[in-house]
């Protein structure tokens, strides 16, 4: 049975019910159900889970972090899919509720192929959640990056070393070394302009000639991650 979340009091404040006490809440109906019962989530024995691929992002100290496990089996064509997945995290209701309808799309009709998984979007998962609240995309992406974790470790566990995805992030600010992760970082956390930008990160202040990069890659954020 899959388990039963209750929010906190902090989380009713400000993460699921509107300001106006009961009245209404920011989220639809399927990111509810995701919430208040998640699916595939890892309750107890990690250690059921010791033979299977998994991938960890963010610090349980922070309050925010995402483990992923997954079991990847091949088809009768001879295609790997990921067959399993679980996962548990310290996050707040948007990690909860999008990790949820992750766990759902990449193990329905048979399992996402890796290609596939690899493939998919936070953006995806907003979709079929029927959207989130700007403020907390960010926290969507914890589940995304925890499977791309979870599917390099599947791919050092069964000796295919060469497909490990190792994501190096590009500098932009060759003065202050801020890389195209740090400002995507900064837009997943709400900032929309050069402006709230710099403010996060101080990219171009060192650099100014990076700014019109800087901003063609705000806008390529804003459009990966809000549409």
């Amino acid at each position: 049975m899959d388990p039963i979340i209750k929010p906190t009091n902090e989380e009713r404040k400000g993460d699921v019910v509107t300001p106006a006490a009961d009245k209404g809440w920011f989220y639809a109906d399927a990111v509810k159900e995701h919430f208040f019962r998640p699916k595939n989530f890892l309750q107890d024995n990690e250690a059921e889970y010791k033979d299977a691929a998994m991938g960890m992002v963010g610090s349980p100290a922070c309050g925010d972090a995402m483990k992923v496990w997954i079991r990847v089996e091949k088809d009768p064509e001879g295609i790997e899919r990921v067959t399993d997945f679980k996962w548990k995290t310290f996050g707040c209701a948007s990690a909860i509720a999008s990790t949820s309808m992750m766990s759902v799309m990449v193990t329905e009709n048979g399992g996402l192929t890796i290609e596939q998984a690899l493939k998919l979007r936070p953006q995806d998962i907003m979709e079929r959640l029927g959207g989130l609240p700007a403020r907390k995309v960010h926290c969507s992406v914890l589940g995304d990056k925890a499977l791309r974790s979870a599917i390099n470790d599947y791919f050092r566990r069964s000796g295919q070393n060469e497909r490990i995805i190792v994501e190096q992030g590009r500098i932009i600010d060759k003065v202050l070394k801020v890389t195209d992760h740090d400002i995507e970082e900064a837009v997943l956390d709400g900032a929309d302009t050069l402006e709230k930008v710099q403010a996060k990160t101080k990219v171009g202040t060192g650099d100014p000639s990076c700014v019109p990069e800087v901003e063609q890659l705000i806008r390529f954020y804003k459009e990966k991650y809000f549409g």
